[in-house]
């Protein structure tokens, strides 16, 4: 009986609508509460799908919705069965009230409430309950002051955003992600009304917990429509034949390691639009998975994705499971320091081309060299002799590796590592030849930036994670010539690949570190580069592990997910010198050291001009000039070949680049001299 007077008192205050002067003051004094709340930050991928959302600050999920993102239909049986004259009344519907009165009489209990949706909204709005006198009072002043300050799509919209659908699902996108896995954009009518049912007892009728409760009121709001002309008797057959979800679907969590990183950059953003695919996310993260099965549970892995056409990342594993403690599941490896292994042996080789120092089929010692003090071996413990460039570095050996470092300078490896845009942490104040066998902290992100910049014919490109902003365009300088960078790429497409995958022409290294603590794998074709890591995140030894056996298949796998077929990379540059040994000048044929190259006798050849350090007014054309020396002569510009079997000590380049370059001229017994000048 209190309910029923509580109904006939509302009655009343509508009957007191003579008194309009006063009804509308009383009105236009009602404080209105906050009518905006916080909503879920949201992570969603290139094309506005879902990575990952966050709980507000009260443990709730409740996603931002916008009114044209949710089915119509369920909009017009909401409005249905909810209040029938949404559009038309002032925020309380007397009729409404009136039908509910006499039903309450009839019954000798309440039968149907009189609340709107705008009345629902004001109770949402200030949580204020439903069964107290004083809060329905407050609820009527409120819905009719929010109808004077909003129109009737912002209600619609603030019901849409705060309804109550169970447990911690506040907001119809929260409820149709959690039960039915998908966005509320497409709904078919029985999943329509389950949530229009939801609301009225979202606790009772949860379907996750209660389904038989909650397909009975979808039942009766299936009726309802019906009767109203809102569905078809067809379709409501088939509605009631669909399975109500018993289960509720855990919130995405892909890419966790990433988007907590740009929700911590940006606190203040609610929603962060990055780069990455998500179907290619969810494969990836998958296939780490089962990749770390057979392997223990303290084993973990990294997978980063790059076109490296425009350095966006399309995806990022930063570990074998988030939430796995066993494995340090929380510590993201595509940003920790790691031992590269053999992995940065390219860029020494890309380095020893663009110096001419070496070329692809130059031939190179590999025998046991002491290095003053250090005396490094290969991996295996064996020696091949004299051997081809290439070879050397298709096998990934040790000792010519760091005889071209030492040519080459450990400082100026590191240097280009930076200009490649990676961070090196190199221990102690002076990087050594070690440098090149893995000595150096690295980050799989860091690696990727490397190869991304060989992959794109040596122009280094900055990696980006979101789609907003400028146009990414390349870094000022040069990793690599692309002369340089071909061979290198034509190498690695060379290498066999793992056992039981075909040999797709993938261009790629493989590394593993001291202690077998770091095992690598990364390749590249003519549009994507791929990273892959596997360790431990502690930093303990892995017995057994190889790059070759660990991570390599996980690249390939990698690959097979992101497309059927790899893109074909770019033919040779034109100046790209591919002939064999005894076609190679002859200072090329066999690596010197450098201090082999270039101590000065007193009749070797100088570069007259230009003179080191020159800038020069070319118009295109560079002129070269050489004293003493024996011809014939070959010139190079940072590593391709300009003139070759020269005998003339005057030379005419034409077509020739502005910028700083790196002039070579060697001679008939394999002296030369260098000029480091800026073309203008």
């Amino acid at each position: 009986m209190k309910r029923i007077g509580m109904l006939l008192l509302a009655g009343a205050l509508f009957a007191a609508a003579l008194l309009r002067d006063s009804l509308d003051a009383w009105i236009d004094a009602t404080q209105l509460p906050a009518l905006t709340a916080e909503t879920s930050v949201e992570v969603l991928d290139r094309d506005g799908a879902l990575l990952r959302a966050y709980t507000v600050a009260d443990g709730r999920w409740r996603l931002k919705t916008d009114l044209d993102a949710v089915d119509p239909r369920y909009l017009a049986m909401l409005i249905a069965y909810e209040d029938k004259r949404f559009r038309t009344h002032a925020g309380v519907d007397p009729l409404a009230i009136l039908r509910a009165f006499g039903q309450a009489m009839l019954n000798g209990r309440i039968v149907s409430g009189g609340s709107t949706l705008t009345m629902q909204v004001a109770r949402l709005l200030e949580d204020s309950g439903t069964g107290a006198l004083p809060g329905k009072l407050r609820q009527i002043r409120l819905a009719l002051a929010l109808e004077r300050k909003l129109d009737k799509d912002q209600i619609l919209t603030l019901y849409l955003n705060h309804a109550p659908f169970g447990g911690n699902l506040e907001g119809v996108r929260a409820a149709t992600r959690a039960y039915f896995g998908k966005e509320p954009h497409r709904l078919t009518p029985a999943q329509a009304a389950v949530l229009v049912a939801l609301p009225q007892s979202p606790e009772t009728r949860r379907p996750d917990r209660y389904p038989n409760v909650a397909r009975a009121a979808r039942t009766r709001v299936l009726y309802r429509m019906m009767g109203s002309g809102a569905i078809s008797q067809d379709q409501r057959r088939a509605a009631e034949r669909e399975a109500i979800p018993d289960v509720r679907r855990p919130f995405p969590r892909l890419a966790a390691h990433l988007a907590d990183r740009m929700r911590h950059a940006d606190p203040g953003q609610g929603t962060h639009h990055l780069s990455l695919a998500a179907p290619l996310q969810a494969a990836l993260e998958r296939l780490v998975s089962v990749a770390l099965r057979p392997h223990g549970n303290q084993l973990s892995a990294a997978v980063l994705v790059v076109d490296h056409r425009n350095g966006e990342v399309l995806a990022s594993v930063g570990s074998g499971d988030y939430l796995d403690q066993r494995r340090r599941g929380f510590v993201d490896m595509t940003r920790a320091l790691r031992s590269p292994g053999s992995t940065l042996k390219p860029l020494v080789y890309g380095l020893a081309f663009d110096d001419g120092l070496a070329h692809p089929q130059t031939l190179i010692d590999d025998r046991p060299t002491a290095f003053g003090s250090y005396r490094p071996q290969n991996f295996d413990g064996q020696y091949r002799g004299t051997l081809t460039v290439r070879e050397a570095l298709r096998l990934s050996l040790n000792i010519p590796v760091v005889r071209l470092t030492e040519a080459v300078g450990p400082a100026r490896l590191i240097a280009r590592m930076e200009r490649a845009g990676m961070a090196p942490d190199v221990p102690g104040d002076v990087p050594g030849l070690a440098v090149a066998l893995g000595g150096v902290g690295v980050t799989v992100e860091g690696m990727a930036s490397l190869y991304a910049a060989m992959a794109r014919g040596g122009e280094p490109i900055a990696l980006r994670w979101t789609r907003t902003g400028a146009e990414n365009t390349a870094r000022a300088r040069r990793l690599l010539s692309p002369e340089a960078a071909w061979h290198i790429g034509d190498i690695l497409s060379g290498s066999a690949p793992p056992p039981g995958h075909a040999d797709t022409g993938l261009a790629y290294k493989t590394g593993t570190s001291y202690g077998h603590r770091d095992a690598w794998a990364i390749g590249f074709d003519g549009r994507h580069t791929i990273v892959v890591w596997m360790g431990r995140a502690d930093g303990a030894s892995v017995p057994g592990a190889f790059g070759a056996e660990l991570a390599a298949p996980l690249l390939f796998d990698a690959f097979r997910r992101l497309k059927p077929h790899l893109a074909p990379r770019d033919p040779p540059p034109p100046t790209a010198l591919t002939t064999g040994t005894a076609d190679l000048p002859v200072p090329l044929q066999r690596f010197r050291a450098r201090n082999g190259l270039f101590v000065q006798a007193r009749d070797a050849p100088r570069i007259a001009f230009p003179p080191e350090g020159a800038e020069v007014e070319t118009g295109g054309v560079l002129v070269l000039k050489v004293e003493a020396g024996t011809p014939p002569f070959t010139w190079l510009a940072d590593g391709h070949v300009l003139a070759v079997q020269s005998r003339e000590r005057q030379e005419v380049i034409r077509d020739v680049a502005p910028g700083f370059t790196q002039l070579s001229v060697i001679d008939g017994k394999g002296r030369s001299a260098r000029a480091r000048v800026r073309l203008r």
